[in-house]
């Protein structure tokens, strides 16, 4: 093997061998010589604003339409592989994108943002430069902004490999999903502030910085390469709901305040319709209509709105906003199962116990006199 040539071994599905990529890597970046071109056949669908459960699941049906692979992100995201429809439509993977727009917005009133590549990384990175392009166009013309509604838009990443890498080259690491912030920080200190200068750099060097396997994924993130396919699923049984600001809220004790309403309203629909949930997750979304979403699974199954605050308090804690413009707040519990299905560790803390014959009182009230006869103290009325 010459100088300047890497094998790259990527992982591969569950019982299946690794694939290995060989190639020179050219001086500047960019993917491996010799690469070829694939046709784009993956839509990253992101659909805003943050559909309701019900709507979600609509929207992944119409999804499924097109095509059978179709691998469910929420609370407001899908991935689609389209390839064995392109000869049935007669039309490419950008024009399928257009119908699933259209359809979006005439069935379920529900705009989205699709990026087409070969690949889900590719799609994804596609998506979030279409939206951060339109979001920009909107707040910057004339009368940008008015609607109070982020418009939707395709982006196409060709594949072929010089369109790949141009896509690519400027990009900061933090732009490749999967990079967090700390590994681009680590890489950035190094010299390696983009993903052209990351591709660029002997897979060795990324190695000494970051670890064999780090290195290894980051290095083929680098180059537009993903093997990971798009996995058919359907998505855990879920209950969400979204607090929206007024405007652009900056003070964590209201966006904790908005926490607490929509845990305590989840966790009484839980115990309403006799359920308990294993995970939670906590999605914000900000001014320049970007997301974070984070997701724990709970210590046990359950449908106790303390508990469920405390999960959804750490989820936001740990993101450290500080002086974010948070627009919004969503949180969803998964995994739900019937409560009779479910374990609880029993305790001795009198204060537990105290907290859950509360609730079954408040539970007990509000079902004699309404859901807003009983609220917490913090409780947020709706924007």
């Amino acid at each position: 093997m010459t100088s300047g040539q890497h094998s790259l071994a990527l992982p591969g599905a569950e019982g299946k061998p690794a694939a290995r990529l060989t190639g020179v890597v050219p001086l500047g970046g960019g993917v491996p010589l010799g690469a070829r071109a694939e046709t784009p056949h993956v839509l990253y669908v992101r659909f805003h604003p943050v559909p309701p459960e019900d709507v979600y699941q609509g929207l992944l049906t119409l999804l499924g339409e097109l095509t059978p692979v179709v691998e469910a992100l929420p609370p407001d995201a899908a991935l689609a592989d389209v390839r064995g429809a392109l000869r049935y439509f007669g039309r490419d993977a950008a024009g399928l994108a257009e119908i699933v727009r259209v359809r979006a917005l005439a069935r379920y009133g529900v705009d989205c943002t699709v990026g087409v590549a070969a690949n889900p990384l590719l799609a994804r990175m596609a998506a979030h430069e279409a939206q951060e392009s339109q979001g920009a166009q909107e707040s910057g013309g004339p009368g940008g902004g008015r609607s109070g509604r982020a418009a939707g838009a395709v982006r196409t990443v060709p594949g072929d490999p010089d369109a790949v890498a141009e896509f690519l080259a400027r990009k900061p690491p933090i732009a490749l999903p999967g990079v967090g912030p700390a590994t681009a920080r680590t890489l950035s200190a190094y010299g390696l502030d983009s993903a052209a200068r990351i591709a660029a750099a002997p897979l060795s060097t990324l190695q000494r910085i970051l670890g064999v396997a780090t290195a290894r994924r980051v290095h083929a993130w680098a180059h537009g390469i993903d093997p990971a396919p798009v996995t058919p699923n359907a998505p855990a049984r879920a209950m969400a709901a979204e607090h929206r600001f007024r405007r652009d809220e900056l003070d964590p004790v209201r966006r904790r305040r908005a926490l607490l309403t929509l845990a305590d309203g989840l966790g009484v629909r839980l115990r309403t319709s006799g359920q308990v949930a294993a995970a939670i997750s906590v999605t914000v979304r900000y001014a320049d209509r970007s997301t974070t979403t984070r997701t724990r699974t709970l210590a046990e199954p359950t449908a106790h709105t303390p508990a469920l605050t405390a999960a959804a308090y750490a989820l936001h804690d740990a993101l450290g906003l500080q002086r974010a413009r948070v627009r919004s707040v969503a949180l969803r519990v998964e995994g739900l199962m019937d409560v009779g299905l479910a374990a609880h560790q029993l305790t001795f803390d009198p204060a537990d116990e105290k907290s859950r014959r509360l609730e079954a009182a408040a539970d007990r009230a509000r079902a004699r006199f309404g859901i807003s006869a009983v609220r917490p103290a913090g409780f947020l009325d709706v924007a």
